[in-house]
């Protein structure tokens, strides 16, 4: 009776925990979709995928479980088992991902970010790198890579007209200042923090979350596995063969 009823707790837990990973993968899946030109690698992607795949496993996993746990059907045990040994396939796989993917995120994003700077082209507002950075600084409320002085560097830059003063994208501008033209001379009107930590600290945010959700269902998975052991345990011997 303890184990059914374990088992029948963790499966409201699995289902509930999908509802809860899903909205992480789908918010990573669609800020590699926005910022995509600032990640070389897709890495981000995956994470998403991942995600997503482990949110489809666990659903039928929680149901599974509450029915199992009022039934003693030797099929749906063995779906069961099945299916709590594939979720723990995905769930190790998106935790090594999360935890290692930020350790090399830092340099990758640095470099791309400086190279968008420098190539940004304001006269073609369609170009997807130009276009990105644009929608980064606007959503982020940042502007640059460290800071809006990365804009100074990029005075040479073919976006700059030779005699034209420096000034930073419109992107940079606050909402509250509808006519900031990005002018240097009006820092109040301007977001002066820079983009990189802020997506920084996001993604460390969101792969954190990912980890530990990662790491507490691996441990409720393996309960779950102990508690169907139990239930075979005290079931009659038959019927084996589709374990």
């Amino acid at each position: 009776p303890f184990a059914r009823s374990l088992l029948r707790f963790l499966g409201f837990i699995f289902c509930g925990t999908a509802a809860a990973l899903v909205f992480t993968g789908l918010f990573v899946i669609l800020m590699y979709k926005n910022y995509r030109y600032l990640f070389q690698e897709s890495f981000l992607s995956l994470a998403g995928w991942l995600a997503v795949a482990a949110v489809f496993t666990l659903l039928p996993t929680g149901f599974l479980a509450i029915s199992v746990s009022s039934k003693s059907s030797r099929y749906q045990q063995g779906a069961l088992m099945y299916l709590l040994l594939i979720l723990l396939c995905l769930e190790l796989s998106l935790g090594v991902l999360a935890r290692l993917y930020p350790i090399r995120m830092a340099s990758e994003l640095n470099s791309t970010m400086g190279h968008l700077v420098y190539q940004y082209n304001r006269t073609h507002s369609q170009d997807p790198g130009s276009r990105a950075l644009d929608l980064l600084q606007r959503n982020l409320q940042c502007c640059g890579v460290q800071n809006y002085t990365d804009w100074l560097k990029a005075t040479a830059a073919p976006w700059h007209l030779p005699a034209e003063k420096a000034c930073v994208p419109k992107s940079c501008c606050k909402e509250k200042y509808s006519h900031c033209g990005g002018d240097l001379g009006h820092l109040e009107q301007l977001f002066q923090e820079g983009c990189l930590k802020k997506l920084e600290d996001w993604l460390h945010f969101v792969m954190l979350y990912m980890f530990w959700c990662c790491v507490v269902l691996s441990v409720l998975e393996l309960f779950a596995g102990i508690s169907i052991g139990i239930i075979l345990k005290h079931q009659p011997s038959r019927d084996f063969q589709i374990l």
